[in-house]
């Protein structure tokens, strides 16, 4: 595996985990450190073993879509080779914008010499589906739970429609590329740009648009459940319901940062305590932790895993601050690195 990427990767890991555990210090420190630890101690653990399943479960129908988009595009990727691939990618949900996940298109390029322009698209409407996903899970109860703060749901919703209706207007958006064309820098990947839009029109095209975020539905409620199971394992009467609004609130509301470091942790934690009956401080952050460890971690430390398999499978060249340079100009150039992630 190239030493830069280690190097990177471990970089991110020791500040993702410093600065989770000072997210559970504060956290502990606001309900009490021994009272938080008396709640962990608390825990039938027993109840972990779904919780994780459930995590997997997850993951597996999330991979199931990935590898669907590129099939939709034309990209034969070996079925074992991809799952290795997403697995590795898990691990970069920690990265600064979350701008390490470009491993999966580089993988893919690397393994099938498809160009990243057409597996970009994939990756977007993979956490874009993701996203509309939470939204929905969140929205179904947010006037029951949160009446106030429709607006943090409405806000993001409305633009992702907007968004969404760009898109399906191709004189519109190659309209707009064409005037983006002529913009100096935009200019020379203009071609590239509009390669990406067809890729994208035929991701986002109503049938596997409909199948995309059904299938992410079932894995982030998959996970809601699992935050359920949290709160039974810690002897906290929460309903399905509110559980499964909190965690996804929470993670909607953490989607801009990597892995929902902080905002995810402390909504998750605030909301319990505001929403949940009878249920203290302690046990709120101790609920935090657990489902974080079982979401987040657990997915990092098997993405870890994966990137040495993936960087086996490339003959131990894995380095991505080589992808954009060795991307042929007119292949992708630099527009890769320009793209932003999509929450969460």
């Amino acid at each position: 595996m190239s030493a830069r990427l280690v190097h990177r990767f471990r970089r991110w890991l020791v500040v993702a985990i410093a600065f989770g555990a000072l997210l559970f210090l504060g956290g502990s420190i606001w309900a009490g450190v021994d009272e938080v630890g008396a709640a962990l101690a608390t825990f039938h653990w027993p109840w972990m073993i779904p919780v994780l399943l459930l995590t997997l479960l997850n993951y597996g129908l999330r991979f199931f879509k990935w590898h669907y988009l590129l099939r939709r595009l034309g990209v034969a990727m070996p079925l074992v080779e991809d799952a290795w691939n997403f697995a590795a990618g898990l691990a970069m949900v920690i990265s600064p914008g979350k701008a390490g996940e470009l491993l999966k298109p580089y993988v893919v390029r690397a393994r099938t010499g498809t160009p990243m322009a057409r597996t970009i698209p994939a990756l977007v409407t993979e956490r874009l589906t993701d996203g509309i996903a939470m939204l929905i899970l969140a929205g179904l109860s947010v006037t029951t739970h949160a009446g106030d703060r429709v607006h943090y749901l409405a806000i993001p919703a409305v633009l992702i429609a907007l968004g969404l209706a760009v898109l399906s207007s191709r004189r519109l958006s190659m309209g707009i590329l064409g005037l983006a064309a002529r913009l100096p820098l935009i200019g020379r990947v203009a071609h590239k740009l509009e390669e990406m839009y067809l890729a994208m029109r035929a991701c986002l095209a109503p049938a596997p648009l409909m199948l995309t975020i059904s299938v992410s539905m079932v894995a982030w409620f998959a996970e809601c459940v699992g935050y359920w199971m949290v709160f039974r394992g810690l002897g906290v009467a929460a309903s399905l319901d509110v559980s499964v609004f909190l965690y996804a609130f929470a993670t909607v509301a953490g989607g801009a940062m990597p892995g929902g470091l902080g905002v995810a942790d402390g909504a998750l934690a605030g909301g319990a305590v505001a929403l949940i009956p009878g249920i203290g401080q302690p046990a709120a952050v101790a609920s935090s932790l657990l489902i974080r460890v079982a979401t987040l971690w657990f997915g990092v430390l098997m993405g870890a895993v994966a990137l040495f398999r993936v960087s086996a499978m490339l003959g131990g060249t894995l380095d991505l601050d080589r992808a954009a340079a060795s991307e042929p100009q007119n292949d992708l150039s630099s527009a890769s690195d320009a793209l932003p992630p999509v929450a969460p």
